[in-house]
């Protein structure tokens, strides 16, 4: 498997980070994951740099990445945090729905959180958010701590790519069965 030297990507976003662990994934037959774009309008280009200046989005994006691992469908969602809380209100109500109904055809749905300070991936389980989600319409909190989170599901580092999430996404589906 390629592997990534991550010391010159520090200070790149996540995206980064995952965009070149799928080209890996890829590279090496394992998946195809595909970022999708966010679809805007433009309203001012530059004419002579032929930029857009100015935009404003179509409508709510759903996922960040898409596509198949192994012949399973998956999608997922990219969430960086600076601290060890992270607020349920940067998960978004179309979010979850479209996620639920994509592991209502049979697709694995989840999200991959950063937790910047520390330097760690983890994997959250649509399924684990479904739990803090019912926690707040029941009154309790609106986020949850990383002690919270399951240990099983920090993503291993130094596997030979950035994000290594498809063991990980292994254990889920393990924990489905």
């Amino acid at each position: 498997m390629a592997t990534w030297n991550s010391r010159g990507l520090r200070g790149s976003s996540l995206e980064e980070y995952i965009n070149r662990t799928n080209e890996a994934y890829s590279e090496n037959g394992l998946a195809l994951i595909q970022k999708i774009p966010t679809p805007i309008t433009p309203v001012t280009i530059d004419r002579q740099t032929r930029h857009i200046t100015l935009a404003y989005f179509d409508q709510k994006s759903t996922v960040d990445y898409i596509g198949a691992v192994q012949g399973i469908p998956v999608c997922f969602d990219a969430k960086e945090c600076r601290t060890d809380t992270f607020p349920l209100q940067n998960i978004h109500d179309h979010q979850v729905y479209f996620m639920e109904q994509f592991e209502k055809q049979g697709g694995i749905a989840f999200f991959l959180l950063s937790f910047t300070h520390r330097d760690v991936f983890y994997y959250l389980r649509l399924e684990k958010l479904r739990q803090f989600l019912r926690r707040a319409e029941e009154g309790g909190r609106k986020s949850f701590r990383y002690e919270e989170l399951e240990p099983e599901f920090f993503l291993p580092q130094g596997r030979g790519v950035l994000v290594p999430y498809l063991d990980t996404l292994q254990k889920d589906l393990s924990v489905r069965d």
